[in-house]
């Protein structure tokens, strides 16, 4: 006799429901969460507050986050997916260099992703020195990376010729915190203010820009 176990009809159906269900109530706790840290930090932000905001019970968090710190982790995830997409963009694009297409492009990207997820950017701005450290330590982490990735792409240059991993490292670094920077100027200045914000932008990647290529003359 088999004691292999059927499964029975509808079984496999009733579990992707569950499952998509799941996922849902994560993602409303973590709506909600971010709707809420538009006018207050992470630290200060309550579980109860983000339950009675979901509109779930209480209980139902401790399914998804073991506390709000990592709720916030899997926030800094998602809302740092943005700004990753923005620099592989940037890298990606055939204009070598930093030449003033490149430099709008990615100027340009910057004001998109603060235009389409404002409240993911008003919350790393907050978080990347924040009270609450394994959030905090999140985001280093990603914005490590991204600067890697940036230290790969400028390395593959020309002009890179002769550079050292770390003085590359270095660049890339000031290249994200430049994005994470004037992320956060968009957000402040407003609609008004984006035009002066997206000049003084350019002409800071200028100025890093004449730094770069004159960086390895003595």
């Amino acid at each position: 006799m088999s004691h292999i176990a059927e499964t029975a009809p509808g079984a496999t159906g009733a579990v992707g429901v569950r499952q998509a269900q799941k996922l849902r109530t994560r993602q409303a706790l973590m709506d909600a969460a971010l709707r809420l840290l538009e006018h207050q930090s992470l630290s200060s932000l309550g579980l109860r507050e983000v339950t009675r905001a979901a509109g779930i019970a209480p209980t139902a968090f401790y399914r998804h986050f073991k506390d709000t710190a990592e709720l916030g982790v899997a926030l800094v995830e998602e809302s740092l997916g943005g700004l990753h997409g923005a620099l592989r963009t940037g890298l990606s694009a055939p204009d070598p260099g930093d030449s003033e297409a490149r430099i709008a492009l990615t100027v340009g990207l910057i004001a998109d992703l603060t235009r389409s997820a404002p409240a993911h950017v008003r919350f790393v701005a907050r978080e990347r020195h924040g009270g609450v450290q394994p959030v905090r330590r999140a985001i280093g982490d990603q914005l490590r990376l991204f600067a890697e990735e940036v230290a790969d792409a400028l390395g593959a240059l020309p002009d890179s010729a002769g550079w050292p991993r770390e003085d590359l490292l270095m660049l890339a670094g000031i290249y994200v915190d430049h994005m994470v920077m004037t992320a956060s100027a968009f957000l402040a200045a407003g609609p008004d203010g984006e035009q002066s914000t997206a000049e003084l932008a350019r002409r800071q990647l200028r100025l890093v820009g004449l730094g770069r290529r004159h960086w390895l003359d003595g």
